[in-house]
C-alpha cells in the first residue's frame, strides 16, 4: 500500500487522556483547522478520563441509563460519526484527519477505511494479534437497528481477531475534510457497557453481554498478555508510516485548536442541546 502512495507528512499528535467532551471537542477542532489549511493532516492517539459513552451522530439519547452512568461516574457524549455506542475505558483511540483530497483519504467512506484499514492491521500484527479484515457475509441480516452496542454490530469491513471484533471505526466526511476514528479495547470487560444502556429487561441485558462476549475481543484477549498504551501508541505510529508512505512528526496542538476546543466543549459536546438531541 505504501509503495502505492507518494511521500507526505503528517502530524503525530499524542494526548493524555482526556473527558469525553474534550476529545471530541478537539477532533473538530483539528478538522476545522485542516479546513482553513492551517495544519497538515493529523494522527491523533489518545485516551479516555473518566471512561466515557458516547453515542453515534443520529443515536437516541434514551439508549442510556443515565442514573447508572451518573452512580459509576461516568460521562456521555455523542459524536460526529455515526454509529452505535462505545464505552471508552481501558483503550487506545485513534483519529486520522485530513483534507478531501489527501489521497489516503480519498474516496469514498469505503475506499478510504479500506485503506486505513491496512495501517490499523499493521499495527495489530506489529503487536502480534492475527488480525484480518473482512466483508460482512452477503447472508448477515443482523439488524444495527436492533442493537445499541458498537462491538456488536457487524459493520461493512470488520478488523476481527479469531473472529471476534477488536476494533470499532466510524467515519465523517465534512465540508472542512475527513475525520475517521476508533476504539482498540486494550484490556478489561467489554460487557460494562450494558450497564450504561436500557434494556426492556434484565433477561435481554443478559442476552446482549452473551452475544457481546462471543462478538468481541480486547488485545489482551487475544494474545494472553496485556499491553501498555504507550506500546500501542508505538505500534500505531509505526504502522501508519510504513503502511501509508508517511513521515509523522511529533508535534502538540496549536494554541488556536486548543482554544477552539475549549469553546466546542461549551457550544456543543457538553451541552444538552447536543447530546440529547435525539
Amino acid at each position: 500500500m505504501g509503495d502505492t502512495l507518494s511521500p507526505s507528512k503528517w502530524r503525530l499528535i499524542q494526548t493524555p487522556p482526556a473527558p469525553g467532551a474534550w476529545n471530541m471537542a478537539a477532533d473538530e477542532a483539528i478538522l476545522e483547522a485542516i479546513g482553513r489549511g492551517d495544519v497538515p493532516p493529523t494522527l491523533r492517539l489518545y485516551a479516555w478520563d473518566p471512561p466515557c459513552l458516547s453515542l453515534g451522530y443520529a443515536q437516541s439519547f434514551s439508549d442510556v441509563d443515565v442514573t447508572s452512568v451518573s452512580n459509576k461516574g461516568w460521562n456521555v457524549v455523542r459524536r460526529i460519526t455515526g454509529g452505535r455506542a462505545i464505552l471508552h475505558t481501558d483503550e487506545l483511540t485513534y483519529s486520522v484527519i485530513g483534507p478531501h483530497d489527501e489521497p489516503r483519504l480519498a474516496g469514498s467512506v469505503i475506499e478510504s477505511y479500506q485503506r486505513l484499514s491496512q495501517a490499523l492491521l499493521e499495527a495489530l500484527l506489529l503487536l502480534g494479534l492475527p488480525a484480518e479484515a473482512l466483508p460482512k457475509a452477503k447472508n448477515d441480516n443482523y439488524s444495527e437497528k436492533q442493537e445499541p452496542v458498537c462491538f456488536e454490530v457487524p459493520s461493512r469491513y470488520e478488523i476481527t481477531v479469531n473472529g471476534k471484533k477488536l476494533i470499532g471505526s466510524a467515519q465523517a466526511r465534512k465540508k472542512a475534510g475527513v475525520l475517521q476514528h476508533g476504539s482498540l479495547p486494550l484490556y478489561g470487560n467489554l460487557t460494562r457497557i450494558t450497564h450504561a444502556l436500557v434494556f426492556p429487561d434484565e433477561s435481554s441485558r443478559a442476552k446482549a453481554t452473551e452475544r457481546l462476549l462471543c462478538r468481541a475481543t480486547t488485545v489482551e484477549s487475544a494474545i494472553e498478555r496485556q499491553v501498555i498504551w504507550k506500546q500501542v501508541a508505538s505500534a500505531f505510529a509505526q504502522a501508519f508510516s510504513k503502511t501509508l508512505n508517511l513521515t509523522l512528526e511529533p508535534t502538540e496542538l496549536s494554541p488556536t485548536e486548543i482554544a477552539r476546543a475549549e469553546e466546542l466543549i461549551i457550544e456543543k459536546y457538553a451541552h444538552p442541546d447536543w447530546t440529547e438531541r435525539i
